[in-house]
């Protein structure tokens, strides 16, 4: 690393954890219902909402209840963006007059969307209309976000209530998430990016001149549209000369906006944030990264203020932060040299700019990586499929761990709070106590429910992962051997924790890919969702203990090693064994025994 790469990185850390700090005491304020400063324009709005839906605000739910409305809730939206894809043809605002979107991939789509994914199994540009990108899929960005941030607030009035077992209301904590969080944020974020020229239109396309006409061989088809054959049986083609460009254009920025603030990721261009529409300069860089995790740091400070003890969540904070720093810096540097296989040839060692924008370079293409897969974000600035070994191997080992590193909008958080349970426990087996969380017990059903959660993802990308490689067809991957399999392991990493981004390479539209995706994603959502307020309604019932002598400090420098390693140990064992057949595998291949 050089002194621009660690100013970058230093110079990121430090901004978001300082931003982090007031916006996590405004969204303890919002969960709370105390005033916050946008009561006067919004608590207007916020009543006329639930007068609409007919919801009571005041009437809180037991975890059971909670549970139905979430899961009820985004079924509903799941099936909206379906219908809506495959009615796109009839529907309004498609200038490009693109057709209804294939039914497999329609399904992925949908499935992906509703859990905060995001893996697109399409181009952006050339598959979604207008209206099927505002209604469908940000509104999806919107309400999934949300949709995670109310079951984390859930949580945490769990861990803060004593024998009670109300959680809150789940259509109030929605609302509130969506109308004083992400939406001004959003507003924000979209004005900025617009004023760097990221497009916010409803026209369909643009055409340019090209400065340099490009000379190719165009087919020659009949008047069916079929291929004309040569007199050898081959398809007939033609010199022709490419003098115009069509650029597609629509409503871009509001839509980055909130998939990098909703940790969502769905990008409206196919190459995504790599695309100079949606990213255009280092400054546009600099806040789409920001935005991705500052809402999860953020949350950290939201938890240690509910709980009424604001080192707890400066301990979360701080095991999620140094966790990130090590894996940003170990990503940065990999991406950093040359190729091994460049030594000794006589060629310039620079950083690996393969699959890279020269206008980010590797620091800020690695940064940003690290970034999006400690999120469950999932967009990307740069091909991680073209990154060095190593180098991609440390973003996919970030999303192995759990995405709670600082994970999604509210679903980093719970997992993080799943794992500080898990400490706990681990704690107390070593001493001999009954491990306590706050001053809650931890005993047999909170345990269990602990265990699901954490167990859950690897399954779906393992057993996921083995039948891809046993049946997956053949055809799908760009790369034989270890590489190849690498991006099998990515893709169900990604997928079966809810992050949504690529290693390239990999062709994803194949009716086993888009099925097998689809309930990657849809299990490693809603099969935690359940079980984190299962968790929770126990929490609440509980009555609070003091702290004693035995209790384990869960504040201190202390906890917070024990929390890393806990989250680092579950990851290696799980995964290990699977990465030595993908990227370390790949890496000794660089170092040929002479």
């Amino acid at each position: 690393m050089n002194a621009y790469s660690w100013a970058q990185y230093l110079f990121y850390l430090a901004v978001l954890l300082g931003a982090s700090w007031p916006l996590g005491h405004f969204m303890a304020r919002v969960y709370q219902g105390r005033p916050c400063g946008l009561d006067r324009a919004l608590k207007p709005v916020e009543g006329v909402l639930y007068r609409l839906c007919g919801v009571d605000s005041r009437r809180e739910m037991d975890w059971k209840t909670y549970a139905v409305a979430v899961v009820g809730f985004n079924a509903a939206g799941l099936l909206a963006v379906y219908a809506i894809q495959r009615l796109q043809g009839v529907l309004p605002l498609n200038p490009a007059g693109l057709s209804g979107v294939d039914p497999l991939v329609a399904f992925n789509t949908a499935v992906s969307f509703a859990t905060n994914t995001n893996w697109q199994a399409y181009g952006g540009e050339s598959t979604m209309s207008h209206f099927t990108q505002m209604t469908a899929l940000t509104v999806q960005n919107f309400v999934s976000a949300a949709t995670g941030m109310a079951v984390m607030a859930a949580l945490i009035r769990g861990l803060a209530r004593r024998e009670t077992d109300r959680l809150g209301n789940f259509w109030q904590d929605l609302t509130r998430s969506v109308l004083y969080v992400l939406l001004p944020l959003s507003v924000v974020l979209t004005l900025a990016l617009m004023w760097q020229g990221v497009p916010q239109t409803f026209e369909g396309s643009a055409t340019a001149k090209l400065m340099d006409p490009a000379t190719y061989d165009n087919p020659v088809v009949d008047e069916a549209g079929k291929p004309v054959l040569d007199d050898a049986g081959k398809p007939r083609t033609e010199p022709a000369t490419l003098t115009e460009q069509a650029l597609a254009l629509g409503p871009v920025a509001s839509q980055v906006a909130i998939k990098q603030l909703g940790t969502n990721g769905g990008g409206f261009y196919n190459v995504n944030s790599a695309h100079p529409y949606e990213n255009p300069t280092p400054l546009t860089n600099l806040l789409e990264m920001l935005a991705i995790l500052l809402i999860p740091a953020g949350l950290c400070h939201t938890f240690g203020v509910m709980v009424g003890d604001r080192r707890q969540g400066i301990a979360v904070l701080a095991a999620m932060t140094v966790l990130f720093a090590a894996f940003a810096f170990l990503t940065i540097q990999a991406e950093s040299g040359p190729n091994p296989l460049l030594a000794g040839t006589g060629v310039e060692h620079v950083p690996s700019l393969e699959g890279k924008e020269v206008r980010f370079g590797a620091a800020g293409s690695a940064l940003w990586a690290a970034a999006t897969t400690a999120a469950s974000n999932g967009s990307v600035n740069a091909m991680h499929d073209s990154f060095t070994p190593l180098g991609g191997m440390w973003p996919m080992l970030l999303m192995q761990l759990g995405e709670v590193v600082y994970g999604g909008v509210g679903s980093g958080l719970y997992g993080m709070l799943i794992f500080a349970v898990v400490a706990v426990f681990v704690a107390g087996l070593m001493v001999g106590r009954t491990p306590e969380y706050l001053g809650k017990k931890i005993e047999p059903f909170e345990t269990k429910m602990a265990a699901l959660v954490i167990l859950i993802p690897p399954f779906l990308c393992l057993m996921g992962t083995a039948l891809a490689a046993v049946m997956g067809p053949p055809d799908a991957l760009s790369n034989p051997g270890p590489h190849g399999f690498s991006q099998v392991l990515y893709a169900f990493s990604s997928m079966g924790n809810n992050n949504g981004s690529a290693f390239a390479g990999l062709t994803a539209t194949s009716p086993f890919w888009t099925v097998a995706g689809a309930v990657a994603m849809f299990g490693s959502r809603y099969w935690l969702i359940v079980p984190v307020l299962a968790l929770a309604g126990s929490l609440a019932r509980k009555k609070r203990l003091a702290e004693g002598p035995g209790t384990l400090p869960t504040h201190g420098p202390i906890f917070v090693a024990l929390l890393m390693a806990v989250v680092l140990v579950v990851g290696a064992l799980t995964f290990v064994p699977a990465l030595a057949l993908g990227p370390i595998a790949e890496h000794l291949a660089l170092f040929p025994v002479k």
